[in-house]
């Protein structure tokens, strides 16, 4: 036993200090969950400070993506939220990141720092910053503000810092994929209690996730790094990789998320119109058909036409093929309440096109603006969530401008993508994290049509991360 100990204890100071804060983390989220207290995290942020004296920074970077999946939202004074553990050491990174940079200890490739996607993503959070002057309520968009520091710095520059060969992509995916995998097996455990019931599964998923869409969109943008990672790998690895892969499918599948499930054949049209060079026309297509429609349900008020029967739509919460037979007969509660907050939303941004109301303002903003024919038996919205669409979101809070920018980002990284998709050799490690990374954002993106996603942190991490990782592809491929 003794020997087995010995060989199991790692020999390296740095490995053993990564290995106790984990535990330290892990056991403190445990107690925090069970007492309900905060409280019980100060040992794990005490270490977190240790192993900054002790050993490199560079080690929370990787604490960051272990501890990910476990984070959970707590409330703090001024009715605003805290992921934890994640934000605080989102927030410690970026010192760390900013420390490294300003003693010079290391520096980033001017290349990619003028990169188009690193120019959108500043002008994006300064036009955050001019929106938040004209916010209704100002404390919520300055925390919008910080918020969005302590992920761009992390997720992109601490990513260049960090991954500097194309083998430390899969140790970053792996923490996070090894993580989610875990809270599949004890998601799966709870969840075979109630028998797999679509009604079971959002009190299964709430020791780790705030609902099953979080959860379900976790596995998905996850998949891709699964299965390219087996691709890449031999051996144990290999077969590491292969089973990740198929806990997240199980996991996917059982979480009864429609988004989710339809945004695996998506990205696989994604994978051809890349493979084919269709990327363009595809593009072209898809903003001409938000444009017809949005034309069409604007025209003479024709989207008040599809208001719900209110005594109709209903929400099956112990049948999910009826929940899917409701959706397409438009009396599915949840797509139904989309359209409330989706009128009122378009209505928030006729009265403020340019600005906005600020970011994170929607709620409760928006209930000024709704249609009443519209409303369902959930649009008291006692959780207080916002327009389950992104792009509507940000017209509604950062107005016109806020909402093109965006696009504008994701038309470029997703052109970039299929660049870089031809400039990689078939079968090739710059290949697979191209496709990895690439799909991954497309499943991400899919998701932002339904759902506004980016600020959690789970998802909003690997939207930058696979945006960062992209872009060092390009400098990988250039200096082969």
């Amino acid at each position: 036993m003794s020997r087995l100990l010995a060989q199991l204890w790692p020999p390296d100071v740095a490995q053993r200090i990564f290995i106790g804060v984990v535990l330290v983390f892990v056991s403190g989220g445990a107690a925090a969950l069970l007492l309900h207290t905060p409280l019980t995290l100060l040992p794990a942020v005490l270490a977190v400070g240790l192993l900054l004296v002790l050993a490199d920074w560079r080690l929370v970077y990787f604490l960051l993506f272990a501890t990910l999946a476990f984070a959970r939202e707590i409330p703090v004074p001024g009715g605003l939220s805290l992921d934890m553990p994640s934000e605080p050491l989102m927030m410690v990174v970026t010192g760390c990141v900013g420390a490294a940079l300003l003693l010079g200890r290391t520096r980033l490739r001017r290349r990619e720092l003028q990169h188009p996607i690193v120019v959108l993503l500043l002008l994006l959070l300064l036009w955050s910053v001019t929106s938040s002057f004209f916010s209704v309520d100002t404390t919520k968009s300055v925390k919008y503000l910080l918020a969005k520091v302590w992920y761009l710095v992390p997720f992109v520059l601490g990513t260049w810092l960090i991954v500097q060969r194309p083998g430390q992509v899969w140790h970053v995916a792996g923490l996070y994929v090894g993580s989610a995998c875990v809270t599949v097996v004890v998601t799966a455990i709870r969840h075979a209690g109630s028998g797999f019931s679509f009604d079971g599964i959002n009190p299964a998923v709430e020791l780790f996730y705030r609902n099953h869409v979080t959860y379900a969109t976790v596995l998905a943008l996850l998949l891709p790094f699964a299965l390219y990672g087996a691709r890449c790998s031999r051996g144990w690895a290999r077969l590491a990789w292969r089973v990740a892969a198929g806990l997240l499918l199980f996991g996917l599948l059982t979480a009864y998320t429609r988004a989710s499930l339809l945004a695996l054949p998506v990205a696989a049209v994604f994978y051809w119109a890349i493979r084919l060079r269709l990327m363009r026309l595809l593009l072209v297509g898809s903003v001409a058909a938000g444009l017809a429609g949005s034309i069409y349900f604007l025209s003479e008020n024709t989207y008040l036409l599809y208001a719900p029967d209110f005594e109709k739509t209903v929400f099956y919460g112990d049948d999910f093929e009826k929940h899917l037979e409701a959706t397409y007969k438009l009396q599915d509660m949840s797509g139904m309440e989309r359209l409330y907050r989706w009128v009122a939303a378009v209505r928030m941004a006729a009265d403020r096109p340019l600005v906005g109301s600020g970011p994170s303002t929607f709620y409760p903003e928006y209930k000024r603006y709704t249609v009443r024919s519209f409303r369902t038996y959930v649009s008291d919205n006692p959780e207080h969530s916002t327009t389950h669409n992104y792009f509507l979101l940000l017209l509604a809070e950062q107005g016109f401008p806020g909402m093109l920018l965006f696009m504008v980002l994701l038309v470029v990284a997703l052109l970039m993508l299929e660049a870089l998709y031809h400039r990689t050799r078939p079968g090739s490690e710059l290949r697979y994290i191209t496709l990895a990374c690439g799909l991954s954002l497309v499943i991400i993106l899919f998701h932002l049509l339904l759902n506004e996603l980016i600020e959690v942190d789970k998802i909003g991490s690997f939207f930058f991360l696979n945006l960062a990782v992209l872009i060092r592809v390009g400098t990988w491929v250039r200096e082969e």
